[in-house]
């Protein structure tokens, strides 16, 4: 289990519980932040774009925002760092250059 070093995964109650299933526990450097800053970045624009901005009385509607809202991210909004592709265009547009290589 990789995790880093939030409270959550450094409790005894959660050590305990690995260990005592033979799970092998590895921890992210100290500090590190650049470790989790792409999946950070997503979940707070996930939260500021979609979840926010509904509201959410069930998990079924929890998972249709979220659902509706990947699908937006991935197709249709573009990002800075692909050149203002969206994920699905600069994925495929790469696939396509290979085949022609």
């Amino acid at each position: 289990m990789n995790t880093d070093q939030g409270s959550q995964f450094t409790g005894s109650a959660w050590i305990t519980t690995l260990s005592e299933a033979s799970v092998r526990i590895s921890m992210d450097g100290r500090g590190r932040y650049l470790d989790n800053i792409f999946i950070e970045r997503l979940w707070r624009s996930l939260k500021q774009e979609a979840i926010y901005l509904e509201e959410i009385s069930d998990g079924f509607q929890a998972r249709r925002v979220i659902k509706d809202w990947i699908t937006f991210y991935n197709t249709e909004r573009p990002h800075s760092a692909l050149d203002r592709h969206t994920p699905d265009g600069a994925n495929w547009s790469g696939l396509e250059k290979q085949k022609a290589a």
